[in-house]
């Protein structure tokens, strides 16, 4: 199910482990069945799980606790809130509201063009940058206020 090229990356991933420890590469193995697939269906985390070598329950259970891990289609632009206590008390949820209103979805929503899809996020740890958001995983933002969210989408369009 996944690309050769994909399974040399996990391979490289495998490689940082101890001989006999290729489950601990399940979380870059999933990061990089998503990267290809655009999200993780189902095989692509039993595909993961059996070039590892474990259960696929095991794996399914390490996708569905992370919410970097997408179990189903996102946008092309996935907007990650914090809205965890100090986020919270630093903006955080009014940043989500002020996304929700602009992008006229909800959390887990996907906008009608495809183009955006609202999560809630636990912490990021940038406390101090409050509030935060992830753009598709990578990409950190900081004191996501409304001039700073237009801005940002601004650029995504």
């Amino acid at each position: 199910m996944l690309t050769k090229e994909s399974l040399q990356k996990i391979d490289r991933e495998i490689a940082k482990y101890p001989a006999g420890q290729k489950q601990s590469a399940v979380m870059a193995a999933l990061a990089i069945a998503q990267e290809e697939q655009g999200w993780l269906p189902g095989e692509a985390i039993e595909c993961v799980a059996n070039y590892l070598g474990m259960p696929p329950i095991a794996a399914y259970e390490v996708a569905s606790f992370y919410n970097m891990y997408d179990l189903q289609p996102v946008g092309k632009y996935k907007l990650t809130v914090c809205t965890n206590l100090p986020c919270m008390l630093s903006g955080g949820v009014d940043a989500a509201e002020y996304l929700k209103k602009k992008l006229g979805v909800g959390f887990n929503e996907t906008t009608p063009d495809g183009k955006f899809t609202l999560k809630e996020g636990e912490c990021m740890g940038a406390c101090g940058d409050a509030p935060v958001m992830l753009v598709n995983n990578r990409r950190m933002c900081a004191h996501m206020q409304p001039e700073q969210i237009d801005k940002l989408l601004e650029e995504l369009e």
